[in-house]
C-alpha cells in the first residue's frame, strides 16, 4: 500500500483566546492548510474534525461547524472524532483510513478546542473524565492529580526524580521561545522549575506547576492526500509507518510507572518503518506532565525501566542532544488545547521535516516521529515521517 503524504498545514497561535471562537480557530487553521497545498476548498473531499469538548463549550455536533466558518464547504462530508487527549491523531486516522479505501483523495483534518469557558475546578473535572472515573473520579487534583500519583509511585520506587522533571520543563521552554505559536514563549530556567515557590507550587504530589502543561485554546489544521501535489507550495512529507495500541483505562489494572501500551507502539510502529531510534532526527511526544515526557523516554527505547531520568540529565534530548524531543516546546510551552494537540504535534513535525520550521529547526531533519496518547497512556498513537 502506497504511504500516505501530509500536504499542507495550518496552525492558529495558542493561548487563552477569549476573542476568537470557532469560526475564526477553524478559518485560520483550514485556510492556511488548503492554500498551502495548494488547493482551493472545493477540492476537498472530505473534512475529520477533532474535538474533545465533554462539557468546555455547549455547542456540540462540531464537524457541522465547518460549513459555518467555511461556507464552500456546505456538502463535503464532515464527522468528528473523539479519543481524549489523542483526539487529533484519532481524525488524522480516520482521515488516513478513507484515503486508504480509495473513497476520497484529498483529506482536510482540523483539530480544536476552547478549554478557558470556565473556572479552573470545572476544567478539572472536565479533564478527569479522560480517566476511569469510577475510580478515578474523584482524584485531588484533577488530571494533574493522576499523573502526580504516578509521579509518586515512581519517586517511591526509583528515588527522586526531581532534577530530571525540571530539565525536562526547562528544556521544553526553552524550545518553546522560538515557537511563534507557543502558549507561553519563555525562558523560565532550571532553577525555577526544580525550586518550589509561590508562583511555582506544588499542584499534586512531587509536581509542580512547572511540571504541568497548560489550559490552552487553539486549533491546528492538516491537508493529506495518496500522492505529492504538483501545485502545493510547501514540500510534502511521507508517512513511513502509522501505529495505534490501546491500554486498560483503569491504572489499577496495570503497573502506572511503565507506559507499556505506549512501548508496543514504539516497537510496532519503528519496525513497520524498517527504522531504530538512531535514525531519527527529531520527536515530538505528548509531555501533558514532565513525568509523561520521562515514562515515554523508557517507552520508546532511550533507557530501560526506572532509569528514564538519566536521558534528560545526559543531554540527549536536548535541542543539540542525540535525539532532540519536543524542539517545538512540546505540551508544557505550546500549549495543549486537547483536540488540536495531535494535529499540532503533526504540523510540527511537517514544518521540521520540509526545513521550514524557522528557528525551532534542526539540522537535517530528515525523518521523525510523533507520539501522541489518550490518557494515562490508554490510547497511544505513533507516526514514523520522513521527507521527500
Amino acid at each position: 500500500m502506497k504511504q500516505p503524504y501530509i500536504v499542507g498545514w495550518g496552525h492558529t497561535p495558542f493561548g487563552k483566546l477569549d476573542n476568537m471562537d470557532f469560526d475564526q480557530l477553524i478559518r485560520e487553521a483550514a485556510l492556511p492548510a488548503i492554500a498551502s497545498a495548494g488547493l482551493e476548498p472545493g477540492d476537498i473531499d472530505g473534512i475529520f474534525v477533532g474535538h474533545f469538548n465533554a462539557g468546555f463549550v455547549q455547542q456540540d455536533f462540531s464537524a457541522a461547524l465547518i460549513s459555518i466558518a467555511i461556507p464552500e464547504f456546505r456538502h463535503i462530508p464532515s464527522v468528528r472524532m473523539e479519543n481524549a487527549c489523542a483526539t487529533g491523531s484519532a481524525a488524522i486516522w480516520a482521515a488516513l483510513d478513507a484515503l486508504a479505501s480509495g473513497r476520497i483523495k484529498r483529506a482536510l483534518v482540523v483539530g480544536m478546542e476552547k478549554m478557558n469557558t470556565l473556572p479552573n475546578k470545572e476544567i478539572g473535572d472536565i479533564l478527569l473524565k479522560a480517566s476511569y472515573v469510577k475510580e478515578e473520579g474523584h482524584t485531588e487534583g484533577g488530571f494533574a492529580g493522576v499523573f502526580g500519583q504516578i509521579a509518586g509511585q515512581y519517586f517511591e520506587r526509583f528515588g527522586d526524580q526531581s532534577d530530571a522533571l525540571a530539565a525536562i520543563s526547562a528544556k521544553n521552554h526553552a524550545n518553546g521561545m522560538h515557537n511563534p505559536y507557543a502558549h507561553m514563549r519563555r525562558d523560565l530556567g532550571f532553577d525555577f522549575c526544580r525550586t518550589p515557590s509561590e508562583k511555582n507550587p506544588f499542584v499534586a504530589g512531587p509536581l509542580k506547576r512547572s511540571d504541568c502543561s497548560l489550559v490552552s485554546d487553539g486549533a491546528a489544521a492538516l491537508v493529506l492526500s495518496n500522492e505529492p501535489l504538483a501545485g502545493a507550495k510547501v514540500p510534502a512529507v511521507r508517512w513511513r509507518s502509522r501505529t495505534h495500541v490501546n491500554e486498560f483505562l483503569p491504572l489499577s489494572r496495570r503497573d502506572a510507572t511503565r507506559f507499556e501500551g505506549a512501548a508496543i507502539a514504539w516497537q510496532k510502529g519503528l519496525s513497520d518503518a524498517g527504522n531504530t531510534l538512531n535514525d531519527l532526527k527529531f520527536v515530538e511526544t505528548h509531555d501533558c506532565f514532565t513525568i509523561a515526557e520521562m515514562l515515554e523516554y523508557e517507552a520508546m527505547g532511550l533507557a530501560p525501566h526506572g532509569q528514564g531520568a538519566r536521558v534528560i540529565l545526559e543531554g540527549v534530548t536536548t535541542k543539540n542532544g542525540k535525539l532532540p524531543v519536543n524542539p517545538s516546546g512540546g505540551l508544557k510551552s505550546r500549549g495543549h488545547p486537547i483536540g488540536a494537540t495531535g494535529v499540532s504535534q503533526h504540523v510540527m513535525a511537517a514544518m521540521q521535516l520540509s526545513g521550514t520550521a524557522g528557528d525551532m529547526q534542526i539540522p537535517g531533519a530528515h525523518m521523525g516521529a510523533v507520539f501522541n496518547m489518550g490518557g494515562a497512556a490508554v490510547a497511544n498513537y505513533l507516526s514514523v515521517l520522513e521527507s521527500t
